[in-house]
């Protein structure tokens, strides 16, 4: 089953050709007279085979020469400065982007990604895993390593129970992937060239053309800030919120144009928002996306310092934030975008900067073994709180199942070690509503935890954007702390664009469903979650249900047969070794998207 493709990524595309371009440079120089630059005849004999790029046609043998020659290139500035040069012309050569996209993401990503390419043991076989696939070699670099657990016996196993009827409920708002674009236009082109469209260089339409929507489009587009004033507008009216789980992605997806200054005027602007429209007495618990850095993707991890290091990120966010979380946990978001906090009384946050486990973070190229020590830190908070008692929700941008091999791994380990206390596990990123299961290492067979995986605010790609709202066990005395239930809210867009005439009717954000409604569960317990994917297998009409839920309400055609199996075998897995196999199962081994959530 192909997953919901976000496209390919425009980066991963420079990746690759940063390495051909090396190699180049390396064994091809002009002759004395030669008219034609070796760069251009190289690209050009790429136009003469007629190669689409894509990962498709570059073969693993291939990959590993090219990347085994990449350190001797890039050791000397003059040649860095070459690639440079014809880096740009060959991305638009080899169509891998929109001119422009081309040339603005070269200069952009440069000196980050030699540095830490520079800086990195990375062995051919490893970085071809990276960008062909796992088919290719193992992408570790220092794989496997291990997280050390205290010896201290893990306590009893204690299957949780539904509260008593009555019970005082927790009702907690999660939002995430706002990607606000600020260049979102009504009218323009829906269907671009670029990897993102509905801007202001989009293009206009023709007329036999419709044009980006007025609070937004299905297709390729993020959303204008109206729209996101709009649903806050919206959530301050739907309260009361006991609190607020926020995952990140602010910045739109123009990844290939953004600046260090416009993108803390984002954060800035959606933190100040989110403050004024749900008021002071709120808490909002933000967690770090992989879109509010620039270069997207780059989290270098703290033992880079200086202009290089995120320092200039974090502390905004400290500093926007600092309403919101007690110093304590300001000096962790400093060091490393990660922080713990206590919510209520009995009720501990921890909150992960998931970026340190990302596939597509280059600056783990130079090291990946447990970034800024953070899955030994969680391991340290989370022993604290189960000798006091306490229950433990996680929050976090990318889901666990779609990170580095090893990270994945440990990650998995420290949720069956501390199944006790991790109560609640949230997630964003993939834009769609899904969830990951985690079973016991033993036998693979007893749930014992879920992550919830919420739908995107935007619209990226073809969704109607949306919100999420858990009802958590409340606070009393032995509260499980666990969820009970979630209810998904959407705006359908076709609705809100039908209008005639300004000033525009304020949109109705209506819910989708209830989880407990549309599947029939008292629960949302790890037990019934393994219990729904087992009626899915059975029951076509509840997958399908699924299916289009999955879709925020917005789906072009049915899965069936191969795209059933797949996505079922998806919801299993909450550790990557165990994910791709739901790939290797069925022969795609292309299939893992590359994306740019």
């Amino acid at each position: 089953m192909k997953r919901p493709d976000f496209g390919l990524s425009t980066f991963s595309g420079v990746f690759m050709v940063w390495t051909l371009f090396s190699v180049l440079i390396v064994f091809s120089y002009p002759l004395e007279g030669d008219r034609d630059a070796p760069e251009l005849r190289f690209v050009e004999e790429f136009d003469r085979l007629k190669l689409g790029f894509s990962w498709h046609n570059m073969s693993c043998s291939v990959c590993k020469a090219i990347f085994a020659s990449v350190d001797i290139a890039l050791l000397s500035d003059s040649n860095k400065e070459r690639v440079a040069h014809v880096l740009g012309d060959a991305c638009v050569r080899l169509h891998l982007a929109d001119p422009d996209v081309c040339r603005e993401i070269t200069d952009l990503f440069r000196e980050d990604f030699i540095r830490a390419l520079q800086e990195s043991f990375l062995w051919p076989t490893e970085a071809c895993a990276l960008l062909v696939g796992p088919t290719c070699g193992h992408f570790d670099i220092y794989a496997p390593w291990n997280v050390s657990l205290p010896r201290v016996p893990k306590p009893p196993i204690k299957p949780p129970s539904p509260p008593k009827p009555g019970s005082p409920q927790s009702r907690i708002l999660f939002l995430t992937d706002i990607h606000w674009d600020a260049e979102y236009a009504e009218g323009s082109l829906v269907d671009c060239k670029k990897p993102l469209c509905c801007r202001n260089d989009s293009g206009r339409v023709s007329w036999k053309q419709s044009g980006a929507g007025y609070w937004g489009t299905y297709g390729k587009c993020d959303l204008p800030l109206r729209t996101v004033e709009n649903l806050l507008q919206t959530l301050a009216k739907s309260g009361p919120w006991d609190w607020v789980y926020w995952t990140g992605d602010i910045p739109a997806h123009n990844v290939w144009s953004q600046t260090r200054k416009q993108q803390l005027n984002e954060l800035t602007v959606i933190t100040r928002l989110i403050l004024k429209h749900l008021g002071p007495n709120i808490t909002v618990y933000p967690s770090v996306g992989n879109h509010e850095s620039t270069p997207v993707n780059s989290f270098p991890p703290p033992f880079v310092h200086g202009n290089g290091s995120s320092r200039w990120l974090y502390d905004t966010m400290a500093k926007e934030w600092a309403s919101w979380l007690p110093e304590e946990a300001l000096e962790t978001i400093r060091r490393g975008g990660f922080y713990t906090v206590e919510v209520q009384r009995g009720l501990r946050l921890v909150s992960l900067n998931m970026n340190f486990c990302a596939r597509e973070n280059y600056w783990l190229m130079v090291n990946s073994t447990d970034p800024a020590n953070q899955l030994q830190w969680l391991i340290h908070t989370l022993q604290e709180s189960e000798n006091k008692g306490e229950k433990v929700h996680i929050i976090g941008h990318i889901p666990p199942g779609l990170c580095l091999s090893s990270w994945s791994w440990n990650y998995y380990h420290i949720v069956n070690r501390y199944e006790s206390t991790i109560t609640g596990q949230f997630f964003g990123h993939t834009h769609v509503d899904e969830f990951q299961m985690f079973y016991d290492e033993e036998t693979m067979t007893r749930p014992l935890s879920v992550a919830f995986i919420a739908p995107s605010v935007t619209t990226y790609v073809n969704l109607n954007p949306g919100y999420r709202v858990y009802y958590v066990d409340g606070n009393y005395p032995g509260s499980s702390r666990m969820v009970l239930d979630h209810e998904t809210f959407i705006l359908n867009l076709t609705l809100a664009n039908k209008r005639s005439s300004k000033p525009y009717p304020s949109p109705s954000w209506t819910s989708l469903y209830r989880a407990s409604e549309a599947y029939g569960l008292s629960t949302l317990f790890p037990a019934d979650m393994d219990g729904l994917i087992k009626i899915m297998v059975n029951d076509d009409r509840v997958f399908q249900r699924f299916w289009y839920l999955f879709h925020k309400g917005h789906v072009s055609k049915p899965c069936t047969d191969t795209c059933k199996t797949s996505l079922i075998c998806l919801l299993h897995s909450g550790r990557y070794d165990i994910l791709i196999q739901c790939d290797v199962l069925h022969g795609d081994k292309h299939s893992f998207r590359k994306t740019m959530c």
